[in-house]
């Protein structure tokens, strides 16, 4: 026959027996845990060919070099700038296949066997390109940060009216846009001049397009 004694536990005991019990859910948890992610590198370099101003370059980069990056840091073109690196001020500014892009906002390896223009392939200084000229003839900048993306935008901004593509003040979309002032100043929104020099901007853009500014 079996006694109450048989049965009974100390205080000591049961506190032990709880604390045991209550950290086999623990152990298990753990144990089913996954296994922490190992680091992993970065992606690797590629090659990318470019035909820059004329010359072909064939070049090893880290797959998130920006196009302006390649520009300044790789080919030390640094006539196109930096500014705010999001694609918001077009300092950085250059022609690509014929149309005007913001480098900073697109990889290099983007544009493998692009054409890109930048704005030392645009002229020299003893044979300017009209655009140049007309920039200084009629005081288009003041600092000058921005003169090179304002340049590059406003050849590439010509470009665009002669291929008939309108912008949001065209009058006609199923017209050719118009050579005015007021479709410069909507084209060149993209350009932002900190000096304040945008009425000689017109000025230089409608002597290139041989309107009345």
């Amino acid at each position: 026959m079996t006694t109450l004694d048989e049965f009974s536990i100390s205080r000591r005991g049961l506190l032990k027996a709880g604390a045991a019990t209550a950290s086999v859910p623990a152990m298990a948890a753990a144990s089913a845990a996954p296994a922490p992610a190992r680091a992993t590198s970065g992606p690797g370099p590629s090659t990318v060919t470019l035909n820059v101003n004329g010359k072909t370059h064939r070049l090893v980069l880290d797959t998130r070099t920006t196009l302006l990056d390649t520009l300044r840091e790789h080919l030390h073109l640094t006539g196109t700038k930096k500014g705010c690196d999001h694609g918001q001020c077009g300092a950085c500014t250059v022609i690509v296949d014929g149309r005007r892009i913001n480098s900073c906002l697109t990889l290099a390896v983007m544009h493998e066997g692009a054409k890109v223009t930048t704005i030392e392939g645009l002229g020299t200084p003893g044979n300017l390109h009209p655009m140049q000229a007309a920039f200084v003839k009629h005081d288009g900048y003041q600092c000058g940060y921005c003169t090179p993306g304002q340049i590059c935008s406003a050849v590439g901004m010509l470009g665009e009216i002669a291929e008939g593509i309108p912008s949001h003040v065209s009058a006609d979309l199923a017209a050719r846009p118009q050579l005015t002032p007021v479709e410069f100043r909507e084209r060149m929104s993209g350009n932002i001049c900190r000096c304040g020099a945008y009425s000689n901007i017109v000025d230089a853009i409608s002597e290139v397009a041989g309107v009345k500014a």
